[in-house]
């Protein structure tokens, strides 16, 4: 028992002592929350991206695609409101 004693307060003195889970700021899902968001957000990006035409004479009616002008920007916008609401959100607490 001594020893136990001893261990915890050599990692307390070295700054490891581990937090309780309900002093923690994020639970798991808040951190899947934002991923899922994040990744929302490269693809709404990704999904703007491009259109152009490799002729500067000649112009490409690919800039004003569906894809382009709705699917991507709501995707990143939703992606945001994730980020916001991931943050937001606070855990459940065990009983």
């Amino acid at each position: 028992m001594a020893s136990k004693q001893i261990e915890s307060s050599a990692k307390a003195k070295k700054g490891i002592v581990r937090e309780d889970e309900a002093n923690r700021p994020f639970s798991r899902l808040n951190f899947i929350v934002m991923g899922v968001s994040a990744v929302l957000i490269v693809l709404g990006f990704l999904l703007m991206a491009g259109g152009g035409s490799d002729d500067p004479e000649v112009f490409s009616e690919d800039i004003f695609s569906t894809t382009r002008i709705v699917i991507g920007p709501l995707l990143a916008f939703l992606g945001f409101v994730g980020i916001a609401v991931g943050i937001i959100v606070k855990p459940k607490a065990k009983k």
